[in-house]
């Protein structure tokens, strides 16, 4: 008898779908999928102290979204309690590819909803100029980044 396959280690983020997300059908709007992506990427960056925007060795540090993408399998509706599961699929000199999976449930009943994938840059943000810059991931970004990669396999 083999052993199944270890589950990689994912982020999650948890949240209850409100009202003003959902269309005429009661449904969540599509849009809303990429707001979810982004909450679930702004808490896990929360989680290994870090900001979405913060000064890093004297710069502010953003990353703006280059790529996004996600399919719809089962409509998610008002109330319904999402679990979004990020996953840290490639870290790159200046960028981060995430794959994102919805899911409604807990445990073996969960059912996955909708799958995303997002790529964000990582920039210098010069507000007073105006001017964003895409500059190599910080030495300390990168090594909790890639922690966190390594925990999730």
């Amino acid at each position: 008898m083999s052993l199944p396959e270890p589950q990689p280690y994912c982020f999650e983020f948890q949240r209850r779908v409100e009202f003003s997300e959902t269309d005429m059908a009661g449904i969540v709007h599509f849009s809303n999928f990429y707001r979810f992506m982004e909450s679930a990427e702004h808490a896990f960056f929360r989680s290994i102290d870090h900001g979405i925007h913060q000064t890093v060795n004297g710069e502010t540090v953003g990353w703006p979204r280059v790529h996004s993408s996600c399919d719809f399998f089962r409509p998610v509706r008002f109330e319904d309690n999402v679990t979004i599961r990020l996953t840290i699929e490639e870290i790159r000199r200046r960028s981060v590819r995430y794959i994102y999976t919805f899911l409604l449930g807990v445990g073996d009943d969960a059912t996955v909803v909708a799958s995303g994938r997002m790529t964000t840059a990582c920039v210098r943000l010069d507000r007073e100029a105006g001017k964003i810059e895409s500059i190599n991931i910080p030495d300390a970004l990168r090594e909790k980044l890639e922690n966190s990669k390594s925990s999730q396999k």
